[in-house]
């Protein structure tokens, strides 16, 4: 079988959720995800709203069966050799449509082949096939090597933030909307007395407008002694949605290669937007008038390029103090508008 060598290996990922301007919720999801040739596949599948099977919220029966199946110590799932590689991030639910490959050993070697956006048991390689994408040939130690490390206990991590300020009915909100689309949520007024190991389960903390300087520099002082890194996000403003893209920005901790969107500044009237890759993009913008009532307005979304692009804002929807937000499926940036 014909395939070049290429090399294998697995990235932590996430699908970036989301209170959304309608309303709507997007889940988060964070997962393992495929790096070939030091590229992350999924980026490889132009603009593709997905998660691979390797998530942090199935059960762990269920995540080790994936990687044994990806490994070919169980048979494939679907027809003709074929697993999924990515699938919706709602339901996962084949029907909503999957990108399926077939996988098989020549060899020592694993090869990943045929890829297809398959929708039901059959895949029809000739309409639905990724015909620019494979086939990929791995030496079989890396390979094994690479998914061995999930099943000692290296699977993707789960997003918690913890809300530094008193139990407050804003916090409250917070909270119930940041477990609403995934992430776990708990509210303190500091952290002298969280054992270390629960300060070790938190990805992001939250301080609100309310605490000052001192309870900042306590809270850091707790997570400094337990040995934890983490991100510090200071709200810009008691609105829920933009401060739940807050904290999936600061949850993302993918190096700049590996994320598609890069770059975000507002001002003038105009946002600045940096994609590497051509993906679609949407822009929200959120400002509190003098009576504190929160005004939410869609700026743009469309497929961008790979670059720079400068986009224009509505001047109604940025007076005052404003705030935009860029969303793409895999990640989230927020940028206050420089008056």
């Amino acid at each position: 079988m014909s395939a070049e060598y290429a090399t294998f290996g697995l990235a932590p990922a996430m699908r970036a959720g989301g209170v959304l301007a309608n309303g709507d919720y997007q889940v988060h999801r964070d997962f393992v995800d495929f790096v070939v040739d030091g590229r992350s596949l999924l980026f490889r599948l132009s603009d593709l709203d997905a998660v691979s099977p390797l998530a942090s919220d199935i059960p762990p029966a269920i995540f080790t069966a994936q990687v044994r199946g990806l490994l070919l110590e169980s048979d494939a799932p679907l027809e003709g050799c074929r697993h999924i590689i990515y699938g919706c991030p709602e339901c996962e639910d084949l029907a909503c449509g999957a990108v399926t490959a077939v996988i098989e050993k020549d060899g020592d070697d694993y090869v990943w082949r045929d890829f297809v956006w398959q929708t039901d048991e059959q895949a029809d390689l000739e309409l639905n096939g990724y015909h620019g994408i494979g086939p990929f040939r791995f030496h079989g130690d890396a390979y094994r090597r690479a998914l061995h490390t999930l099943l000692d206990g290296g699977s993707a991590e789960r997003s918690r933030a913890l809300l530094i300020g008193p139990r407050v009915a804003g916090l409250a909100r917070l909270a119930a909307a940041l477990r609403s689309i995934g992430v776990g949520a708990d509210i303190a007024q500091d952290a002298t007395d969280v054992p270390a190991e629960e300060l070790r389960t938190y990805g992001a903390v939250v301080f609100g407008h309310a605490i000052g300087e001192r309870e900042r520099a306590g809270v850091r002082e707790s997570f400094g002694r337990a040995g934890v890194e983490v991100a510090y996000v200071d709200a810009l403003a008691p609105i829920v949605p933009l401060l739940v893209a807050q904290i999936e920005q600061a949850l993302d901790r993918n190096p700049a290669e590996r994320r598609r969107l890069t770059h975000l500044a507002a001002g003038g009237g105009t946002a600045d937007v940096e994609v590497a890759a051509a993906c679609r993009v949407s822009l929200t913008t959120y400002r509190q008038d003098r009576l504190h009532r929160v005004h939410t307005h869609e700026a743009f979304d469309d497929v961008l390029a790979a670059g720079r692009h400068r986009i224009a804002l509505d001047p109604r929807a940025t007076k005052g103090e404003a705030f935009v937000v860029a969303r793409t499926s895999g990640g989230v940036l927020v940028a206050a508008v420089a008056r």
